[in-house]
């Protein structure tokens, strides 16, 4: 009974700086990218995702991995693929209405601290709580994969 989405994520570097949403109405931080639309690659969503949260162009590297996350109260099941992925050019978020309303904005840090910023937030809903779960499991895997 539960329904399937896809998604794509990315730890995004500009050279040792990594973007972060940071979600000011619900108080945490998470990794851009979202859900795959009909007929979309994985890596094409990255892409599209990446441009439209952070404003830039990248090129797509290593996959991190992917998590499957069980949803019950939305009756769920979502797998997000995790890459590592460039910045190639650099411009400016196309933030959804639904986005800005939630107090979308972009932040670069390095990972440490992103790590940090993501393990200390405290969304208090459901849907936060799953993302700070997810998110940081891919942040810690991409700062082993990196050493």
């Amino acid at each position: 009974k539960y329904r399937p989405r896809t998604a794509a994520r990315a730890i995004l570097f500009d050279k040792d700086k990594i973007a972060l949403l940071h979600v000011t109405k619900f108080k945490f931080y998470k990794l851009p990218g979202g859900g795959v639309d009909d007929g979309e690659s994985i890596e094409g969503t990255l892409v599209r995702e990446i441009n439209e949260e952070v404003g830039s162009k990248i090129k797509i590297g290593e996959e991190i991995g992917e998590i499957i996350e069980h949803r019950s109260q939305w009756e769920l099941v979502q797998t997000s693929h995790c890459y590592f992925a460039k910045v190639t050019k650099k411009g400016k978020p196309n933030f959804t209405q639904k986005e800005l309303d939630e107090g979308f904005e972009v932040v670069w840090v390095g990972i440490d601290e992103a790590i940090e910023l993501v393990k200390n937030s405290k969304p208090g809903t459901y849907h936060g709580d799953f993302v700070i779960a997810r998110d940081l499991a891919f942040l810690k895997m991409g700062k082993r994969l990196m050493k």
